[in-house]
């Protein structure tokens, strides 16, 4: 099997809903970390590619006509350049990378650009066709989130729990507090206003320009959704679902716009294009978990992709788990024996500090694991994420 190295990574702040980058299409914002890779690195041709893969979660609306192919030919790549979109909801964007590094280990690719992006501001309404002849019925549902056009036979088996009922279940499941929950926000947004101050979150993120319909452009360089509060603030919030319910908007993951993407090459393509690389992909692993609970999925990915690599979690430097849910990432790591605060788990703030783009979350994460195996004796990564009707994805990395 060859080697697989990611040379680049690179991705736009993260929007909130609404916010800096709700005016863009979610191909147009798609194309803007692949027109960046391309410039940053002049050395390689871009004729060369032999895929863009790109994660992307929603596909209702501007999102809809293969986004990846959509996104490399608005950021100018030629025509001969095919592209993929791929769909594992939540990690779609990781799932991107750890297809273009299979290819690339078994000799099929050479270079490959993967990533991911979503925006859910931009979001559809959708409506169903009626199911009877003449009928005066007409369903509509927000494609920004969540269940729709849902498969009864699928309900009554599983049951179609909203992601938020999944993180109570586990909560429940698990005994996890409302305390426990609000300490672990806080400390994720902590982390991200540090990074933000001391520039570790800069070196990852692209500048965009924004056009104003008068004036000029502005320049969207900074994560938008991080909201640094006290404890005291977040205690004050009313759970989502009422009394006994312990999710509030203070410890989940928000609802967000961003993309990404990276460059992966086998050691040919990296000598022939003069590319520096940085990062080995040693391997990625999947795994199913009851829907109900879908927010365990981290363990069960991690534990089959560590068996398979002869490797185990005290090996990892850096834990990258996405934060869908501060019920659902201590469910984790309590569940891998960890501390609440263990320094290794996501040094520069999550997802709960961060937002969650749903397409570009899984290349968000490998690509804050990469910048941060650069800095220090780091020598091994672990991203890993849950998925929406009950899955898990993990991804190690190993610094060159």
């Amino acid at each position: 099997m060859n080697e697989v190295f990611i040379c680049d990574a690179i991705r736009t702040p993260v929007g909130k809903y609404g916010g800096g980058l709700s005016s863009l299409r979610a191909d147009d914002l798609a194309a803007i970390p692949l027109k960046a890779l391309v410039n940053r690195n002049p050395g390689m041709d871009v004729n060369a590619i032999d895929d863009v893969i790109m994660g992307c979660a929603n596909q209702a609306g501007e999102d809809n006509r293969n986004i990846a192919r959509m996104a490399l030919l608005l950021a100018g790549y030629p025509e001969t350049v095919p592209g993929v979109t791929v769909n594992r909801l939540c990690s779609s964007g990781m799932e991107a990378i750890g297809l273009a590094a299979r290819a690339i280990k078994t000799g099929e690719a050479d270079l490959i650009v993967a990533g991911g992006a979503e925006s859910m501001s931009r979001a559809p309404l959708v409506m169903a066709k009626a199911t009877q002849a003449f009928s005066r019925n007409a369903e509509v549902y927000d494609s920004t989130i969540g269940w729709r056009f849902v498969n009864k036979a699928f309900e009554n088996r599983y049951g179609v729990d909203p992601l938020i009922c999944t993180a109570e279940n586990l909560a429940k499941e698990k005994g996890i507090s409302r305390e426990d929950q609000d300490q672990f926000a806080h400390n994720s947004q902590v982390k991200t206003a540090e990074a933000q101050k001391n520039g570790k979150l800069s070196r990852e993120v692209l500048p965009v320009s924004i056009p104003q319909r008068k004036g000029d452009p502005i320049l969207f360089d900074t994560d938008e959704h991080p909201r640094l509060s006290s404890l005291g603030k977040l205690a004050s919030l009313k759970p989502i679902f009422g009394e006994g319910s312990t999710v509030t908007a203070g410890n989940a993951s928000g609802v967000n716009d961003g993309a990404a993407a990276v460059i992966l090459a086998s050691e040919e393509a990296v000598k022939k294009y003069h590319l520096t690389p940085k990062a080995k992909v040693l391997g990625m692993q999947a795994a199913g978990v009851p829907p109900r609970i879908m927010g365990i999925g981290p363990v069960p990915a991690t534990n089959k992709l560590l068996k398979r690599l002869g490797m185990s979690l005290g090996q990892m430097d850096i834990i990258e788990l996405n934060e869908a849910f501060a019920a659902q990432s201590l469910a984790c790591t309590r569940e891998f024996g960890l501390e609440d605060n263990d320094q290794r788990i996501n040094p520069l703030g999550g997802a709960i500090a961060l937002g969650h783009p749903l397409g570009m979350s899984g290349t968000r994460l490998v690509t804050t694991a990469f910048y941060q195996l650069q800095e220090n004796n780091a020598k091994y990564a672990l991203c890993t994420m849950c998925v929406g009707v009950g899955q898990g994805l993990s991804m190690v990395l190993e610094k060159v």
